[in-house]
């Protein structure tokens, strides 16, 4: 059995869902669809969860909600005329979407997530009733009768562990008798509240499934036919995609700005060893991107360059720092404290360095560390510098090559790029790289380049 999940580009509109009918019809062993939100069908145009959040914030800040709800609504009442539905789903919109805004608000990150969950709901019982239009047995499962459980983060919701037993007992047997239509995004508390994951958790959902039902493949339908290289908006000019890459690649690409796949979607068909095939809605022959456990490699060869700006250095220094026994402990215990996670944290012997989100540290938490710094750790300087963009190198054939890291910085230092720091991952299939983020297009167009445009 395959498990398949289409994202918002995917059933933006009706033509775009029938082509999921297409899809799905067209191979007998996909019988577990999840769906996203209508996405954006043009440009300009506004997603449907972002839609339903401002809906939430209007009633939030007191604000009349009228509008809104009305422009909800119409988008769904186009989707619906145009594929001749029943009036009875755009009618189970609009009740739907005022009860949830009337509800009392209590806690307010859990009331946002049962107003923005709703766009997959209302996705995915259009997508179930286009089936059975179309003669196809068909059916639209909600995540609480099927017992997806998750935990009380609103908005951050984890899956929890019982829920796998659950949802492979009561989907198995549908599956066996029609296709099941399921929403991806949330789940529910052990209390009965709606929780989502983080956004763009309808990849999560679609892994999840794909591995409580030990699924022969998990297809992710996005609108691209495969996994560029690197990222086409900074380099235009690529032109080849990814054929295979491996669970450990995708992750570490991910992660570091790969966009095409959230990254804590690939954890749960990992562990279930589930391959994840990623397509074209819009080219459903081409076999696009397979994501396995091994593939054969060529020593050498890199399989992806991600690209992320937005952080920071937090630099520290201190004359025989290397002596102090836990000083580095006792400096990260300061970030844990005001809730700020870390990316890396290169040392010398008088200095250490600190890479953060520069998002996640910002005031007054970063003026607070940086004055328990210079006073508990009695540093002899503390400066932290923002604009710093990351760049991961990522290739399982680096990992037996002599020779991967010198060929990136000859790179970099020939287009006249300074490396502010540099780091190899323990598994010797990635490398990090920092530099400025104002020159961060030049270096992801001179690696490309160098990496990528010799397989043209």
């Amino acid at each position: 059995m395959k498990v398949c999940k289409f994202g918002g580009s995917s059933v933006s509109d009706a033509g775009q869902i029938l082509k999921v009918v297409d899809i799905i019809t067209g191979d007998p062993a996909r019988r577990l669809v999840v769906v996203s939100a209508p996405g954006k069908r043009f440009k300009s145009d506004e997603k449907v969860t972002d839609m339903l959040i401002c809906c939430a914030q209007r009633v939030l800040d007191g604000e009349s909600v009228a509008d809104d709800i009305a422009a909800v609504v119409d988008r769904f009442e186009l989707i619906r005329a145009d594929l001749d539905l029943d009036r009875k789903l755009v009618d189970h919109v609009k009740e739907e979407l005022l009860r949830r805004l009337d509800a009392p608000v209590g806690n307010k990150a859990g009331f946002m997530d049962s107003i923005k969950a709703l766009g997959e709901e209302f996705s995915a019982r259009f997508c179930a009733a286009v089936f059975e239009k179309r003669g196809f047995p068909a059916r639209y499962v909600d995540p609480k009768d099927a017992g997806m459980l998750l935990s009380s983060e609103f908005g951050n919701a984890r899956l929890l562990k019982e829920s796998y037993e659950l949802l492979r007992e009561h989907l198995e047997p549908l599956c066996a008798e029609s296709i099941v239509i399921f929403p991806g995004f949330f789940g529910y508390t052990r209390d009965g509240a709606v929780a989502t994951f983080p956004r763009g958790g309808s990849d999560i959902t679609g892994a999840i499934l794909a591995a409580a039902l030990k699924a022969e493949v998990y297809e992710n339908f996005t609108d691209m036919n495969s996994v560029c290289p690197i990222d086409p908006r900074i380099v235009p000019e690529v032109n080849c995609g990814i054929s295979a890459m491996t669970y450990r690649e995708m992750r570490e690409l991910s992660y570091s700005g790969f966009g095409i796949f959230h990254d804590e979607a690939v954890m749960p068909a990992v562990k279930a060893e589930v391959p994840i095939n990623i397509r074209n809605t819009n080219n459903p022959d081409d076999p696009g991107t397979m994501i396995v456990p091994t593939r054969k490699t060529i020593p050498g060869r890199v399989i992806g360059i991600a690209t992320s700006p937005g952080f920071g250095t937090l630099f520290v220094s201190k004359y025989l720092m290397n002596r102090e026994v836990g000083f580095v402990a006792r400096l990260l215990s300061m970030f844990a404290e005001e809730g700020i996670s870390f990316e890396l944290i290169p040392a010398g012997i008088d200095d250490v360095s600190v890479i953060v989100r520069d998002k996640f540290f910002q005031e007054p938490a970063r003026s607070k560390i940086i004055a328990r710094v210079k006073k508990e750790l009695e540093a002899d300087e503390v400066t932290y510098e923002p604009g710093l963009a990351i760049i991961m190198v990522v290739g399982e054939g680096m990992r037996t090559t002599v020779g991967s890291c010198l060929r990136v910085v000859k790179t970099l230092t020939g287009t006249n790029i300074n490396i502010e720091m540099m780091n190899q991952g323990a598994s010797e299939i990635s490398m990090m790289f920092g530099v400025r983020e104002n020159r961060l297009a030049d270096a992801a167009r001179a690696l490309y380049k160098e990496f990528f445009e010799e397989r043209k």
